[in-house]
């Protein structure tokens, strides 16, 4: 056959193939943070989940540490106790102090009405740091590497997982309509190094196998790590090894991680291996700083914060993988140290919510569709 005749062949094969993968890809999402989220009234609840809704804003990211100071970031709270307020409970369940749990409940059924899931951090390395109970019995090492310390830290999990709704009349663990994801801890290990990480990722595993032994192979309920410092520490060959992990969360604040070069190596390996990526915290900072060490500082012009906030998420989205920002808030951003926040009266709320509108027509290089709502 002349190539005179094959070539219209070729050119419809090509289109067809063009059109099937626009058919089948797979939509991006956005998302937000808010580690006192517990701590809300219902007027500042639905503040929040308005404005997040309005973004098209799909995951919000929640946490179980206790805030026992009436506010955060500008934000006043109904303050609460951590779960584990007086000592490691071990599976004791009258040791337990669930209203952070309850709390949650009141909210996740809020976030669902808008369109919103909730992907829950059952602790933190940052109450590790702080001293919570775990340290004071374990230390910052004993905790990750000896077993009765593991053993403990599972029960808290299974606790968590088992909490019975207090309408729905279901345990968490199956309300797939209203969770996300699940983690075991946010930023496991950071503070000791990521050789050690890399030493102890079977910590990771084993509290994901926890995690997925509760919610059973069909929950419709995501597993996920809670990210690490940087990108390359937040993507361990273990988490994508661990049968149990269906997400690797990446937390990156460092402008050399949040490119597209930078971030598709980590698509294609997550790929491979069967694995979703999830860009779980990212933010711009405030201040006149390196983005990844803000703490304090003099005032970065405003336009310059928003084209960080514009290009930022652009790359993300472009590399293809869903990301949530650290993190909106509900109040006027006070611009206390380590200011990320974009408040939703802020001038930088514009650039994020076109940029999270943006990424929700974007295609995605996982296909999260089946959890969202």
């Amino acid at each position: 056959m002349a190539f005179s005749a094959i070539r219209p062949l070729l050119l419809w094969f090509v289109l067809y193939a063009a059109t099937l993968q626009t058919a089948f890809a797979a939509p991006a999402f956005a998302g937000s943070n808010l580690y006192y989220a517990a701590g809300l009234n219902n007027d500042q609840a639905t503040t929040l989940l308005k404005g997040l809704q309005s973004a098209g804003m799909k995951v919000l990211r929640v946490w179980l540490d206790g805030e026992e100071h009436g506010a955060q970031k500008g934000t006043s709270l109904n303050a609460f106790h951590d779960l584990e307020p007086s000592r490691v409970c071990n599976g004791a369940s009258n040791c337990y102090d669930d209203t952070v749990l309850e709390r949650l409940d009141n909210f996740m059924v809020m976030a669902h009405s808008y369109g919103i899931k909730l992907l829950i951090s059952m602790h933190s390395w940052n109450a590790l740091k702080a001293g919570d109970v775990y340290t004071k019995q374990y230390g910052t090492g004993y905790f990750y590497e000896q077993s009765g310390a593991m053993n403990a830290f599972d029960q808290r999990l299974i606790h968590v997982l088992n909490h019975q709704h207090s309408s729905l009349g279901k345990p968490w663990k199956e309300l797939k309509d209203y969770i996300f994801a699940f983690e075991a801890q946010n930023e496991a290990m950071i503070g000791k190094g990521e050789s050690y990480v890399q030493n102890h990722a079977s910590w990771q595993c084993g509290r994901a196998t926890t995690i997925k032994n509760q919610l059973g192979d069909n929950s419709g309920i995501l597993v996920t790590t809670g990210g690490e410092s940087w990108l390359s520490e937040s993507v361990q060959e273990a988490f994508l090894d661990c049968p149990a992990l269906d997400i690797i969360s990446i937390h990156a604040y460092g402008p050399g991680d949040l490119t597209v070069n930078a971030l598709k190596p980590y698509v294609q390996k997550a790929q491979n291996k069967g694995k979703k990526l999830l860009l779980e915290e990212w933010g711009a900072c405030y201040f006149n700083t390196g983005n990844n060490d803000c703490p304090t500082g003099g005032k970065l012009d405003t336009n310059t914060r928003n084209n960080n906030i514009k290009n930022w998420a652009a790359a993300i989205a472009e590399a293809g993988i869903p990301w949530l920002y650290w993190q909106v808030i509900p109040n006027g951003d006070p611009h206390s140290g380590f200011d990320y926040e974009v408040g939703l009266n802020d001038a930088s709320w514009g650039t994020l919510k076109q940029a999270a509108l943006d990424t929700a027509k974007a295609n995605s290089a996982f296909d999260f569709s089946e959890y969202l709502l």
